[in-house]
């Protein structure tokens, strides 16, 4: 009995191992005709199978950026990936997407699911002009133009008027350096130079609304330049127009702006002007030289703090002036006779595209019925509708120089910079509506912001 017993019991595994391998043997088989089947057109796949594939390529992609260079051995895995990719593939990207382990449970590993966006920062502002330096030059890139690129970029040259009248000076060194090539004539590859020196300099900084339009009226003065003229003149007659439009669209405007505003002074009063602007500084010093005794309100804001800069010039003059940042303004508003701003640029809707804070002073006068005068040119006029700052902007540098207080440490160490789980915002501009502003100070008069779109006419033409 008890042999009999053994005899059975140890036949029972043999059977079973016999009996599973036929199993085990079709599974392969099964899986092996799997893979032999040719992959699934897009078409014929569900929705959720295309998603998963789709997750499998992605995952693939980033895991081959962070292994970096590997030998062609891998590239064959690679392939493999992109068609039936491993379950290790969609777990990491479900790691990276989801924030999720392959448990299920959330992953306490912030450099997978941060990886990708400290690199391009906050997803909802990517739109926004980036500081950055330019990169290769792409094109003959003249030296001058690669010297104001770096200026730009580094904001050594701030302001709508300086960054025009930069920009134009170095199209008049590129275009004295300019020689037409057999075959051609001036009037038409001179313009195909220009291009690739203009997409340097927009690499390395959004071009504004003037550059836009004095670039423009440069195109015109060249493409409608005499071919019979001998090229020297040609491009003698070109640097003369540009000097032209800098003489009477900036310089010869700031002055007849600074005459205008400077009548809206009063013995007595008191002027609050924000930031910067280089109009503003120009009414305000031609007032005090007229002899008018009035004091004038700094409002500043980091990070670029430009106000102090106009402070200086200010109290070098001897003007009685008083220095605060934007979030202190309330404090000061109710004594405030007139706020004098200047502008980036105008919209034919009458808003003003200006310094960021801009708006959160014209606001602040209109609650206490300050009036709000701007002083800007008319070639800062643009034909665009703009409604608010998000859809277009710009990105102030990122490092923060304001010195905190009190100073117990270097300036060095107190400059507020990027890290893993910080991403710092500065957008460079704002809008202020049409309905916080009382008047437009311009060349051609004082416009209320309902008539801004007239500013063509009285020019005497149809656009600018």
């Amino acid at each position: 009995m008890s042999a009999t017993a053994t005899i059975t019991m140890s036949a029972l595994p043999s059977k079973s191992t016999i009996k599973l391998a036929p199993a085990q043997s079709h599974a392969e088989a099964s899986s092996s005709q799997a893979q032999n089947q040719p992959p699934k057109s897009q078409k014929q796949m569900t929705k959720a199978e295309r998603r998963e594939q789709q997750e499998r390529q992605r995952a693939a992609k980033a895991a081959t950026k962070a292994a970096g260079p590997q030998p062609s051995g891998s590239n064959q895995n690679s392939a493999q990936v992109k068609k039936g990719a491993p379950p290790a593939a969609s777990t990491s990207a479900s790691v990276k997407k989801g924030g999720k382990g392959p448990d299920g449970k959330p992953t306490k590993d912030t450099k997978e699911t941060t990886s990708d966006d400290s690199a391009r920062g906050l997803r909802i502002f990517s739109h926004f002009g980036l500081p950055k330096p330019p990169g290769p030059s792409k094109g003959d890139i003249h030296p001058a133009i690669i010297r104001l690129g770096l200026q730009f970029s580094e904001f050594k040259i701030v302001g709508a008027n300086a960054r025009c009248i930069a920009t134009l000076t170095a199209f008049k060194t590129v275009i004295q350096d300019y020689v037409t090539p057999p075959n051609n004539t001036l009037s038409r590859h001179l313009l195909t130079h220009l291009s690739p020196q203009i997409t340097h300099l927009v690499s390395a900084r959004p071009m504004s609304v003037t550059m836009g339009n004095a670039i423009r009226e440069l195109k015109l003065e060249i493409s409608g330049s005499d071919i019979d003229l001998p090229e020297q003149d040609a491009k003698n007659l070109l640097c003369q127009k540009i000097d032209d439009y800098i003489s009477e669209r900036i310089t010869i405007a700031d002055q007849v702006i600074q005459e205008t505003a400077g009548t809206k002074i009063k013995d007595g009063d008191v002027i609050l002007t924000y930031a910067r602007s280089s109009v503003v500084e120009q009414v305000l010093v031609g007032a005090w030289d007229d002899g008018k005794q009035f004091s004038v309100v700094v409002v500043d804001s980091r990070p670029m703090l430009e106000g102090k800069k106009l402070l200086s010039v200010l109290c070098a003059m001897g003007i009685p002036c008083t220095y605060l940042l934007l979030p202190s303004i309330g404090s000061v508003i109710t004594e405030v006779s007139t706020v004098l701003v200047g502008a980036h640029s105008l919209h034919s809707n009458g808003a003003v595209f200006s310094r960021a804070g801009t708006a959160l002073v014209a606001m602040m006068a209109k609650q206490h019925s300050v009036p709000v005068v701007v002083c800007c040119e008319t070639y800062k006029f643009a034909e665009t509708i703009q409604l608010d700052s998000f859809t277009k902007n710009e990105l102030a540098p990122a490092g923060d120089i304001f010195s905190s207080f009190p100073l117990t440490r270097s300036k060095d160490t107190l400059t507020l910079n990027k890290q893993l789980n910080l991403e710092i915002l500065n957008p460079l501009y704002d809008l202020t509506p049409p309905s916080s502003i009382t008047a437009v100070v311009t060349e051609v008069g004082v416009i209320p912001p309902s008539s801004i779109s007239s500013i063509p006419l009285a020019l005497g033409r149809t656009t600018l």
